[in-house]
């Protein structure tokens, strides 16, 4: 009854706001199959405002799954999910759309809308509330983040995948809410856009939004997350601060591949970097199977032929807008960096 009663006050108002530290999610022993198979066993998992909280593990993990059980488009068969402290099922389709904005993997539209009339409908929630006078303001403002303005009236059909994909982000930071859900949202961008997409996710949490993410690329999440959950087989691997998640004996057997986790010799950042063998394109030297053994391994495989110049470093990607402190030097030499093409690489399932 007073579920009830919470539910029909709420109606046709904004929800308020919550302060930092306060948890909008709260997921506790959430089981769920699909298809005959159990994919997610007894999950617990508190989405907090003022936080970026990524979803991280291989393919088949339960990520995606996960999220959609939090957002209240799955019902879960074991445990208990809630939004703003009353369970997902209590609350009515447009109460929730108010509280939480989902980005799915998926963004199909079956007639030619254009991006502008696509990012509209992330106002439609709204549409009989106090906030409908907001909405050129928030619209105008998730384009220009989203880079999008430029083709505003261009068909969402005739756009590339990145360009549909930062079109449906548009849509959902126009929906304006304290909890934000992306799914994969760097999925289908280049690096400029994908380093754009975190930096919206940190501002949203910096300003005391919610944020959880699904992301393949651990670099992002070194970067820009301040609490990781690693799943396998839809368990629960690990959880907390990315330096302490963020283990490279964890990561070596959740993705059955060796894994290094270094500190970049400038910024100090973390950079998670799948094992590689073989030989350098540059020098020819033959780069050792761990960057331990580049301090053990033969004179000409852990240094260059002198008359060639050494391979830089990659650079580290900028995430000092996050606010979350360096990450403290790994114990694996910088030298590892030299070897091989110059780019960080990352681990994705």
């Amino acid at each position: 009854m007073i579920g009830s009663r919470r539910r029909r006050a709420a109606a046709g108002a904004a929800p308020r706001l919550h302060p930092a530290g306060a948890v909008t999610l709260h997921a506790r022993g959430v089981g769920l199959t699909r298809g005959g198979r159990q994919v997610l066993h007894d999950v617990d998992i508190d989405v907090v405002a003022g936080e970026v909280l990524a979803l991280v593990g291989p393919n088949g993990a339960g990520k995606s799954t996960l999220l959609s059980a939090l957002a209240g488009d799955l019902p879960v068969e074991t445990g208990t999910v809630e939004l703003d402290g009353l369970p997902v099922t209590q609350w009515r389709t447009e109460e929730m759309a108010r509280r939480r904005a989902v980005l799915a993997q998926q963004h199909n539209l079956g007639f030619g809308f254009t991006v502008r009339e696509v990012v509209e409908m992330g106002r439609a929630p709204w549409a009989r509330t106090d906030r409908l006078s907001e909405d050129e303001e928030r619209i105008t403002a998730a384009m220009a983040a989203a880079d999008v303005t430029r083709f505003a009236d261009r068909a969402f059909t005739t756009l590339s995948g990145g360009e549909q994909a930062r079109t449906a982000l548009a849509r959902v930071l126009a929906q304006d809410t304290h909890t934000l859900m992306l799914d994969e949202p760097t999925a289908a961008l280049d690096l400029h856009h994908q380093e754009s997409v975190m930096r919206i996710a940190a501002d949203r949490a910096a300003a005391g939004a919610a944020v959880v993410v699904v992301l393949h690329d651990l670099g992002l999440a070194a970067a820009y997350a301040d609490k990781v959950l690693v799943l396998r087989d839809g368990r629960t691997v690990a959880y907390g601060p990315p330096e302490d998640v963020l283990d490279p004996q964890l990561l070596s057997e959740v993705y059955s591949h060796p894994v290094e986790v270094l500190s970049h010799p400038v910024s100090g950042r973390r950079l998670i970097v799948p094992v590689r063998t073989g030989r350098c394109p540059v020098t020819g030297a033959t780069v050792p199977q761990t960057a331990a053994e580049t301090t053990t391994g033969s004179e000409s495989a852990a240094e260059p032929p002198a008359d060639t110049a050494p391979v830089d470093p990659p650079a580290a990607r900028s995430a000092a807008d996050t606010g979350r402190p360096t990450a403290p030097p790994a114990s694996t030499p910088a030298a590892a960096l030299h070897h091989g093409p110059a780019r960080a690489a990352t681990v994705s399932g």
